[in-house]
């Protein structure tokens, strides 16, 4: 563990401050959240991408969402076999303990993960093709999408059109999960797409009767 370094001087002087000119005016709040625990109404697996803002983006105070973040906001397959699945866990927490009422899968632009699984796809990224990269791996629950998305001839125009159909992979991976299908089927929980362009921020939105994005 002496690898281990203390926190890096630049977070320690942004807590301070943080700590003294914001926190006062919400310490209410957040002795309210240790007391009470926490109750979100929403669950939001968005990317780690830090470019993305989640909570600002819907104007959240702490403990008003529930967010998981991984490499491209995937959700992948339900996998019951008994190894480490932080997605799913993190699901099923949600769901089954939580009872939160909303799923949100939230994609964005420019998103490097979604980048990754095209050149994957393409040969282009042996690195990630190697059995032993863990984010190539990760990717590979994005592969089925690339194959619905090779029609499309711009570079740029093909990684958005990725960005979004990874979404709604991620949407029908969800109802594979029992919890997830049947907290659905009673009416108690519902899942929702959305996908962010992080240049203007603006926001769409996916209909599932119609099966394309819409602007917010």
């Amino acid at each position: 563990m002496h690898r281990v370094k203390s926190l890096p001087e630049y977070l320690r002087e942004r807590y301070d401050h943080w700590k003294q000119s914001s926190f006062p005016e919400h310490s209410d709040w957040f002795r309210k959240l240790a007391i009470e625990g926490q109750h979100p109404r929403a669950m939001v697996v968005a990317c780690c991408d830090s470019r993305v803002a989640v909570n600002s983006v819907f104007g959240q105070r702490t403990g008003e969402l529930f967010v998981h973040r991984n490499i491209a906001n995937l959700v992948p397959p339900y996998t019951p076999d008994g190894k480490h699945h932080g997605t799913g866990a993190a699901l099923e927490f949600a769901v089954t303990f939580l009872k939160v009422e909303h799923i949100l899968v939230m994609g964005h632009s420019q998103c490097g993960g979604v980048r990754g699984c095209i050149d994957m796809c393409r040969g282009d990224a042996p690195a990630l093709d190697a059995p032993g990269s863990l984010v190539g791996r990760w990717l590979d629950v994005l592969r089925p999408a690339y194959g619905r998305v090779t029609d499309v001839q711009s570079l740029e125009d093909r990684q958005t059109a990725l960005e979004k159909e990874g979404i709604q992979l991620s949407l029908e991976n969800l109802l594979g999960y029992p919890f997830v299908a049947e907290a659905v089927d009673a009416g108690r929980l519902t899942l929702h797409g959305l996908w962010t362009d992080i240049a203007d921020m603006d926001l769409e939105t996916f209909d599932g009767t119609v099966r394309h994005f819409v602007k917010t």
